[in-house]
């Protein structure tokens, strides 16, 4: 039998940190929590969790603290922002920081489950990437599927699982037109409950690692009212 996976939980409210703790281990999961940004980024060097749960307000060290100092020594793990704001500007600014998710206060127990299970899953897929396929190249850009690396111009540029996912989606799906659903289901699973906002912020940071000019995108185009084409010749 597989060992239970890992969640790290950041919450210094203790009555949600002590929710969480119930509905995740009611799961199945393995629980370790902290009550503030410091604790849990010593925690996740201790520990090595599967996936992160950082609240936004935490005393010491922020979460957008805690997933920027997370994202410089592991791009791979999932992490899914708590906070009660509800401003698209706070929700942009995680997934700038490279966040996964996002999930606002209150929030059900059931979607809150399909978050973590989705997040997982991914995780668990990009691990098992297949070996032995050549790269796929275009421009001065080399994605290589089997070690998960992408390089421009020499330079290899680290991706987050999402964005790993979407360039997946992209290459294999060359000069088609995909909807905003189709990119959706393919990065984060038929079970997200989040805005193409999401989509649309993940999208841009991909852009900024692959494109020549990101104000001017030559490989993922905008398909206005519709979603995405990613076209290799540029």
């Amino acid at each position: 039998m597989a060992d239970p996976k890992h969640i790290l939980i950041a919450e210094d409210d203790a009555s949600i940190r002590i929710g969480l703790v119930d509905i995740l281990e009611g799961e199945g999961y393995r629980v370790t929590v902290s009550e503030d940004g410091e604790q849990a980024l010593a925690r996740f060097h201790d520990e090595s969790p599967d996936l992160a749960i950082l609240d936004i307000m935490m005393p010491k060290l922020s979460g957008y603290d805690v997933c920027r100092a997370i994202r410089k020594e592991n791009e791979a793990l999932p992490i899914l922002m708590l906070s009660a704001k509800s401003e698209e500007i706070d929700k942009v600014l995680g997934l700038e920081l490279g966040a996964d998710d996002y999930i606002t206060k209150p929030f059900g127990v059931r979607e809150l489950l399909a978050r973590v299970s989705a997040a997982l899953r991914r995780s668990s897929a990009l691990n098992a990437a297949p070996a032995g396929e050549s790269p796929v190249r275009f421009g001065d850009v080399e994605l290589d599927r089997a070690r998960r690396q992408l390089v421009k111009g020499g330079t290899e540029l680290p991706l987050t699982q999402l964005e790993y996912k979407l360039l997946i989606a992209f290459v294999e799906n060359a000069d088609r037109a995909l909807s905003r659903d189709d990119l959706l289901n393919a990065a984060w699973g038929i079970d997200y409950q989040g805005t193409t906002r999401t989509l649309d912020q993940h999208v841009s940071q991909l852009r900024h690692k692959i494109e020549p000019d990101p104000a001017k995108p030559v490989y993922i185009l905008t398909v206005h009212g519709y979603g995405y084409r990613y076209c290799p010749l540029g």
